[in-house]
């Protein structure tokens, strides 16, 4: 199934299920993908997170109804997913402006229309990739969960996170285990199989050079032999990482014979000179040919 089918049919339920408790699991199923790579590509495709759009959604079609009936508004407000009239005014006015009270007298209210899906001709762009296999690899990485991602949360936690390895000395321990003959770098890895329901594993890591490790921090994981689809990346961190990721969400998985693979991405930066405008590192994207 192409993106554009999947990304319909996950909406389409979404809309169906606006008034229950909606388990994005399941709409990910929808369109035959993880929710982890469902809510990264929505957020990219569309400028906000599906849960967003549930919520913009469902505060439209709130006020429409306190406009046109007499139905209590704490009974709109559970129909629409609030416990308390107090939230449900709280969101209703950051979203509307006003209160439900003034909504339900002709206060001027917004409509925040559903989502559909339309092919339409775009892109023109060039992007250097490559496709690569690649046998087991042994890395040796700090972990931490981080924010999934929505909007620029998990950006913000994973910049922190390798400030904070480069400050405390954990990046000076990895060198010393590490080796740069096959992947050519330190990594950052998102081990998106493995997330949870607001979280996920990320790690700083490199290959593993099997010596003695002097910081207990350390995990060494094996990662299977994948496919990948592999992205270069040029300019200052993490702009450029940020623009070349919605590149391939945009351009090169909704166009290509390749779907995300549900196993890892690896970052490669070949060094720590990142704010360089010149700067190229690669992206390297788990993948699986489209059935």
């Amino acid at each position: 199934m192409d993106w554009i089918t999947g990304i319909q049919r996950a909406l389409d339920y979404t809309e169906l299920h606006l008034t229950e408790d909606i388990d994005y699991e399941v709409v990910a199923k929808q369109a035959y993908s993880s929710a982890f790579y469902f809510q990264r590509m929505f957020s990219m495709l569309c400028g906000f997170t599906i849960s967003d759009y549930v919520r913009m959604r469902r505060l439209s079609l709130a006020a429409d109804e306190l406009y046109r009936t007499n139905t209590k508004v704490i009974d709109i407000a559970l129909k629409y997913g609030y416990e308390t009239p107090e939230s449900f005014s709280r969101a209703f006015m950051r979203f509307h402006g006003i209160s439900p009270t003034e909504a339900r007298h002709g206060g001027n209210i917004k409509s925040f229309s559903r989502l559909s899906v339309k092919l339409i001709l775009s892109g023109g762009n060039t992007m250097d990739y490559r496709i690569e296999t690649k046998d087991a690899i042994k890395v040796i990485c700090k972990k931490k969960q981080v924010s999934k991602p929505q909007g620029d949360t998990a950006v913000a936690d994973i910049s922190a996170f390798w400030n904070e390895c480069i400050e405390n000395g954990t990046m000076e321990n990895l060198c010393k285990c590490a080796k740069f003959d096959n992947l050519n770098g330190i990594l950052g890895i998102c081990f998106s199989g493995e997330m949870a329901d607001c979280q996920f594993p990320y790690g700083i890591g490199a290959e593993y050079n099997g010596g003695s490790i002097e910081d207990e921090g350390f995990d060494i994981i094996e990662i299977p032999a994948y496919t990948y689809a592999v992205f270069t990346c040029k300019g200052k961190m993490p702009n450029a990482f940020q623009k070349t990721y919605q590149q391939i969400c945009t351009e090169f998985f909704p166009q290509s014979n390749y779907e995300y693979g549900n196993g890892v991405e690896l970052e490669v930066y070949p060094s720590a000179d990142t704010q360089n405008p010149d700067y190229t590192c690669e992206i390297w994207i788990a993948v699986n040919e489209k059935k």
